[in-house]
């Protein structure tokens, strides 16, 4: 076996010897902030969809937010929405073609502060769809200001000194709302600063495909996605202020399995 020496540059370059990206993503280029977690979560989305051998009967239902320049690289069916209508737009979709695998993709501004009911109503009539929700805490996209689900203590570009709960209210939990409804069959969040819980969310993203196919009710998986840009800090800082500031509050791990309630961490 040869050995390869470390302490000098490679006589020769390095080469791909194949391509990495998925199916079922059309470009690799994106013009996302340096450092966003949007683009790792949508990934992991396409992977599983493609693994799981969905791609032709996979159908989108897409909020508004910076997510939303991304929906030109993906290649399924896609239907832009108005905000916070993802959940009403895909319930509709889902109720027109039953054999297909049909998902909203959200950010939190979409789906907790302009379209909440639209999110529990439809999980409440245990519709057959799968929600995923890229949490930040910022509306990125229109000026970096605080969100429902904006943490005690976390910063956004326009409030530095962070949320002040007597000021400005308290976090929305996604999870602790749509775990208890009867309708929904499978809750799980997870996030993608490391390698580890990129694997996670891969794996919480095919239970959920699985529960829809199942027909066992709404599936939702939210994922803790970094800003830098938005929280106003360098790149490198992102995954560490995640951790630091929304993972403590917005615990990890799944939540409601065939409609069985689990307390992660408990």
């Amino acid at each position: 076996m040869s050995v390869i020496d470390t302490t000098r540059p490679p006589s020769e370059p390095a080469r791909q010897k194949w391509d990495t990206r998925p199916k079922l993503l059309i470009d690799g280029d994106h013009d996302l902030c340096p450092g966003c977690g949007e683009p790792i979560a949508l990934r992991c989305m396409l992977e599983v969809i493609d693994e799981m051998g969905l791609s032709q009967s996979a159908i989108g239902a897409v909020g508004i937010g910076c997510y939303t320049a991304l929906t030109s690289l993906l290649d399924t069916d896609m239907v832009q929405c108005l905000h916070g209508r993802a959940p009403s737009v895909a319930t509709g979709i889902k109720r027109m073609r039953p054999q297909s695998l049909v998902y909203t993709m959200q950010g939190d501004g979409d789906m907790v502060n302009e379209g909440l009911q639209e999110i529990i109503h439809s999980a409440a009539r245990g519709e057959s769809i799968t929600c995923l929700l890229l949490n930040n805490g910022v509306f990125g996209e229109t000026g970096g200001h605080m969100t429902a689900t904006t943490v005690i203590g976390q910063r956004t570009k326009n409030t530095l000194e962070g949320r002040d709960a007597a000021y400005h209210g308290h976090p929305i939990s996604m999870t602790d709302l749509l775990t208890p409804l009867g309708g929904v069959g499978y809750v799980a969040r997870s996030t993608v600063t490391t390698a580890r819980d990129i694997q996670r969310t891969r794996r919480y993203f095919r239970k959920a495909f699985e529960t829809q196919v199942a027909g066992k009710g709404l599936s939702f998986v939210e994922v803790l996605t970094m800003c830098p840009t938005g929280w106003f800090l360098p790149v490198q800082e992102g995954p560490s202020y995640l951790n630091e500031t929304m993972s403590p509050v917005f615990r990890i791990g799944e939540f409601k399995v065939d409609g069985q309630i689990f307390t992660p961490g408990a």
